[in-house]
């Protein structure tokens, strides 16, 4: 039998390199000391037929908007956009779609990273150190959902 995981260890703070630009060396930060701050990503191209699914918007409104463009005739296809924990809930929506379309429309996945870039803001300006930031990569998943050209 597997011993049960210790929920402690997951709770002990780390500390992470933090990079102020690329050619300065890492430095050992405190994360106490820090706020951190999430940018949002840098957008794709935004264009009529784009759907970039988050968490926050409700699941289904998000499938009524990407039917709404299909169903409406200015588009035969759509672009289906999902970053980190979105990428569930896009590939979702793009087979909910297929399959209220009995298998008509079709699916092709592309996945990618996406670079982000986070703020460290000292928590107390007087004592701590100057602003940091921070890149990280996220998957992202892009699905382009259209019907097929009739032949």
């Amino acid at each position: 039998m597997t011993e049960p995981r210790n929920p402690g260890m997951s709770s002990i703070p780390q500390t992470a390199p933090v990079h102020t630009d690329s050619t300065s060396p890492a430095v050992e930060m405190d994360p106490v000391e820090y706020t951190l701050r999430k940018r949002l990503p840098r957008k794709l191209p935004k264009r009529r037929n784009d759907v970039y699914v988050n968490m926050k918007t409700d699941f289904r409104a998000q499938l009524a908007r990407c039917q709404k463009l299909l169903e409406s005739g200015g588009h035969r296809e759509i672009c289906v956009h999902g970053l980190g924990l979105a990428i569930n809930r896009a590939i979702n929506i793009a087979l909910q779609l297929q399959a209220s379309s009995q298998g008509v429309l079709q699916l092709a996945a592309n996945t990618s990273t996406v670079e982000l870039v986070d703020d460290l803001e000292p928590e107390d300006p007087d004592e701590a150190g100057e602003p940091m930031t921070r890149t990280r990569n996220n998957s992202a998943i892009h699905i382009k959902v259209f019907y097929p050209d009739p032949q």
